[in-house]
């Protein structure tokens, strides 16, 4: 690492600076220390830090399945999969609409939401509106909704156009940016609830690529992989980039449904109750590249859903 600096004007900027190499290409990590030259030397530690972190997140999300699974791996997978005894086309209209509802609630609870599970069904089956919820809350419950029966009527497997319109459909109505990647020198960070950063999105000239990165390793791996794999390495993939500003997680699991539907396999709801497995399994991908702990998540959800369709 070294200091850069950058005449401006009559000013003089500094930049602690890292070169990176992407296969045949170099690229530079720039952090700004200030115009002031006193000041630089105690800015140096924390831009230091936040330069590696940027290069582990790029080391991690360079390779979207960095932890290949032996033929073994797969079959069980496979099996598993065989055994959970439910399969798209068992799927009725009333099983749609209970999944729905349920989909809505928790997907959205999971990222803040305070609207309740009573209140989304009143919402969508009654046009209802509580009146003690936000507008963008009582948007983002008809957009989530409306995301679903997108992907449930498209035939696109993985694009980023269909990211796009995904975030779209679900924000359209609450976020000025919504269907719109973070601009350059748009960087976002996931804040646990004692203010600690629990992980990074790549930065933001990085975005793009590492979207195109990971359809063109999907199109090549989609007949390789058991339909559960596909969808974990997808979601956990795109969660890691963080493209937009913000709406990542529900666009990511309905990217995840969508990848199930189109090998025809029953859609998943990762419920409000297992957020904490939920988030620990990303942040296992995300510092490991392991998608073990997802994949059983993803199981176990299967599993729930089966109670709940019997209902």
């Amino acid at each position: 690492m070294h200091i850069e600096k950058r005449r401006v004007g009559k000013r003089t900027k500094y930049y602690l600076a890292h070169a990176l190499r992407d296969g045949r290409q170099v690229k530079k990590i720039r952090v700004y220390l200030g115009a002031d030259s006193k000041a630089v030397k105690g800015r140096r530690a924390s831009a230091e830090q936040i330069i590696m972190e940027r290069i582990k997140a790029y080391e991690i999300i360079s390779d979207p399945f960095r932890h290949a699974l032996n033929t073994r791996e797969i079959e069980d997978i496979k099996s598993l999969e065989a055994k959970g005894g439910i399969r798209i086309k068992h799927l009725s209209e009333d099983d749609w609409k209970t999944f729905i509802e349920s989909f809505v609630y928790d997907t959205n609870a999971i990222e803040g939401s305070s609207v309740t599970f009573t209140e989304v069904t009143e919402i969508l089956e009654k046009q209802e509106w509580p009146k003690e919820r936000e507008k963008w809350e009582i948007s983002e419950t008809y957009g989530v909704r409306d995301a679903i029966q997108l992907i449930r009527s498209t035939k696109e497997h993985l694009s980023l156009e269909l990211m796009k319109e995904l975030h779209n459909v679900c924000f359209r109505n609450s976020k000025p940016f919504a269907g719109k990647f973070r601009e350059k020198g748009q960087e976002v960070a996931v804040v646990d609830g004692q203010g600690r950063v629990i992980h990074r999105g790549a930065p933001s000239g990085m975005v793009v690529k590492l979207l195109k990165d990971l359809v063109s390793w999907y199109s090549k791996n989609r007949r390789k992989y058991p339909a559960i794999v596909l969808a974990v390495v997808v979601h956990n993939q795109f969660e890691t980039v963080h493209p937009f500003a913000d709406g990542n997680g529900r666009v990511g699991r309905l990217l995840l449904n969508n990848i199930l539907l189109r090998h025809n396999k029953p859609p998943v709801n990762i419920e409000l109750k297992n957020r904490k497995k939920y988030y620990a399994a990303l942040g296992e991908y995300q510092e490991n590249g392991n998608i073990r702990p997802m994949i059983e998540l993803i199981l176990k959800e299967y599993r729930n859903l089966k109670k709940l369709l019997k209902k």
